[in-house]
Parts: C-alpha cells; structure tokens; sequence
C-alpha cells in the first residue's frame, strides 16, 4: 500500500512470485491463513509466522509494463485468473462470485471472516475508495470486535 519492500518479510509469497513468468503489478491482501484456511489477523500481526504468510490476489494492474488499470474489472480478473492458473503456493486467486450477494454475506458471516467487498463489474481501477466498489464488514468478525475494543 505505501510501497515498502517487505520481500524479506515474507518469502513464501517471493518464492511464488519468482515462477510468475512475466512482470506483473497485482493487488493483493497478504494474510496468515489458520488451520481451516482462514486469515488469521493475529498471526500476522504477531510477525511469528511471517514465513507461512500468502497473498490472495483479487485485481491486476500491470503485466510487463502494460497498464491493465483502465480496462474493466472484468477483463483484469480474467487476465489475474490466467495468470495465476497454476496454483502458486504463495500467491492464491481470489474467486469472485456474480449475484447473491446477501446469501455470500450470510455464509461469510457463518464463517467468521470479516466481511466482503462488491465491485462493478466493468468499473476501472481505482486506488482507494470508490463509488465502483463497497465494502460489507461482518459486525461480529474479529477484524471489526478488534476496533470496538481498541486491540487493532
């Protein structure tokens, strides 16, 4: 997010990087995923597992030099999904889901995890918020009980 180089950090994620075959620019949430594959904000933040830590890629931004940022959101997942075609073990593909939005929400809820985001379809890149995208925190998730009492 602010540019830093946190290669060293997290080698998983550059071991995985280094078999991508092409330069790419991807956006991406890095995470510490717990027993039954779910991000797990305290490992993360504890720094004790920054070894086991992955990137789950939801959007892509360049590929050797071409800025992919202006074409739909649409043609970028399925330019990021080519991309990431074989499982990389440091850098998974965040799926997307078209309609149903309520029953997604309901079934993350269930899950624990801390909410979902929504975006147009044919919507440009765009860093920061947006009125192409909206975000749905799940109000008893974690990531949203550790604001209320102040641990984050």
């Amino acid at each position: 997010m602010n540019g830093a180089d946190w290669s060293k950090r997290y080698p998983r994620i550059v071991e995985a990087a280094a078999c991508i075959k092409v330069s790419a620019v991807m956006d991406a949430e890095v995470v510490c995923l717990d027993e039954k594959g779910v991000p797990n904000f305290d490992t993360l933040h504890s720094r004790t597992a920054d070894h086991l830590a992955v990137a789950c890629a939801f959007d892509l931004l360049m590929v050797n030099g071409d800025d992919l940022r202006r074409q739909p959101l649409r043609e970028r997942k399925l330019a990021l999904g080519k991309l990431l075609l074989r499982s990389l073990d440091g850098i998974q593909y965040v799926e997307h889901a078209e309609g149903h939005g309520d029953r997604i929400f309901e079934a993350v809820c269930k899950l624990g995890l801390e909410g979902i985001v929504s975006k147009k379809l044919d919507s440009p890149y765009n860093s920061g918020p947006s009125r192409a995208w909206l975000k749905v925190k799940n109000p008893k998730s974690p990531a949203a009980t550790r604001v209320t009492d102040g641990t984050f």
